[in-house]
């Protein structure tokens, strides 16, 4: 072929990729069609989501695209950038504190399923036998390390300040009768921890990951009852609306939705409706 005939050929092949591009990316995130595209944690919420694509979603003319992220960081990113529609992995106090940081414009919707935290250990099988002076690692980001403490103090590791709730940090440790150290871990790696701590606080998606049962393993769990760490889907103000997220949170609510909750976890995630 000549040349100048096969320049004209790969310039014609960019544009028209180019174009496909285009028409792709024109696609995603809000107004996609039929299709709701909704970036999840792998568990239980991508389990979850999966259940409703595959069991539910076509009696109420659904479809259901799952993005897997693995980290806290990105789901947030990609809802704000527009390539996804929705997200379902935090809870409010999360998304709160992402909010406040980050200047999202979110709505969270109804709450849809707990994974209790709980403190977990390779060294020792109970609580008393945590040791003096041992280390314990326990979530970075400041909602879910607030969380973690207060489950210390809950299981009489240490005390916290009267009225700091949620938002407890190590500054509001009262005492600390074991002289623990703390070491504050990105969420996802906290499971490593474990070979080099005396115990870690790990929150339940990713110690469901690593084979860890919340129910049968942990030395410390949290309650459900008035647990405001309910996980709940996400999505862009003004989104709420959307036909398709009315479709998804009615069958996230549905009887067989928390049915297949409490028949998979066995009590290490628990149903919030």
């Amino acid at each position: 072929m000549h040349r100048r005939s096969i320049v004209a050929v790969i310039a014609a092949a960019g544009l028209t990729l180019g174009l496909a591009a285009c028409g792709s990316g024109s696609s995603s995130g809000s107004g996609g069609g039929d299709t709701l595209k909704v970036g999840v944690s792998p568990v239980p919420h991508g389990e979850i989501l999966a259940y409703v694509r595959d069991n539910l979603a076509a009696k109420e003319g659904l479809k259901l695209d799952i993005v897997e992220f693995n980290d806290y960081i990105q789901p947030n990113v990609a809802l704000r950038e527009k390539q996804i529609d929705a997200n379902y992995f935090q809870h409010i106090p999360y998304l709160e504190e992402e909010t406040a940081a980050k200047g999202y414009k979110f709505t969270a919707l109804k709450p849809v399923h707990i994974e209790p935290l709980g403190l977990y250990s390779k060294k020792v099988t109970s609580l008393a036998e945590v040791p003096s002076g041992g280390v314990v690692a326990i979530p970075n980001d400041p909602s879910n390390s607030g969380r973690a403490l207060n489950l210390l103090a809950k299981n009489g590791l240490i005390t916290l300040k009267p009225g700091v709730g949620v938002k407890a940090t190590e500054k509001d440790i009262a005492t600390n009768p074991k002289n623990l150290k703390f070491s504050a871990l990105e969420a996802a790696q906290l499971p490593r921890s474990l070979e080099d701590t005396a115990a870690s606080v790990i929150n339940g998606n990713y110690a469901i990951e690593t084979g860890l049962s919340p129910a049968k393993d942990a030395l410390a769990l949290e309650d459900g009852k008035d647990n405001p760490y309910a996980n709940l889907v996400v999505v862009r103000t003004g989104d709420e609306n959307d036909p398709r997220v009315a479709k998804l949170e009615k069958l996230l609510h549905s009887p067989e939705v928390k049915k297949f909750i409490e028949d998979k976890y066995q009590g290490s995630v628990l149903a919030a409706f």
